[in-house]
């Protein structure tokens, strides 16, 4: 195996790697957090970096041919909905008139 080979490697492992911490966090904050408005937060931010440093490491695996290129084109579409999924539902409930969780509250 030459460099470059290893270098695509290690870098396929580190993208592995990341997405799993990640979406390991966003998944312990959508357990953990107290209310909708801190979830929506984690699993909009956590998540959106865990399934994007995933596919960035399938389209490093499978290289520029169709699989890739759609995995490419999949990180951009995850990186615009999951946010915006998230701003949505956090806005309903706020319209619905889900009050924020604070300090003391005994909703946990």
């Amino acid at each position: 195996m030459d460099a470059i080979e290893t270098a695509r490697v290690g870098l396929i492992v580190v993208f592995v790697l990341l997405g799993l911490f990640f979406s390991f966090v966003s998944m312990t904050g959508v357990l953990r957090l107290p209310d909708v408005y801190s979830r929506a937060h984690t699993a909009s931010q956590a998540d959106t970096l865990g399934a994007g440093f995933g596919l960035a490491a399938v389209a490093l695996t499978v290289g520029w041919e169709g699989a890739g290129f759609k995995s490419v084109l999949l990180l951009f579409f995850i990186f615009v909905t999951n946010p915006t999924a998230a701003h949505g539902i956090a806005r309903a409930a706020f319209e619905e008139g889900v009050v924020p969780w604070t300090e003391g509250d005994e909703r946990r």
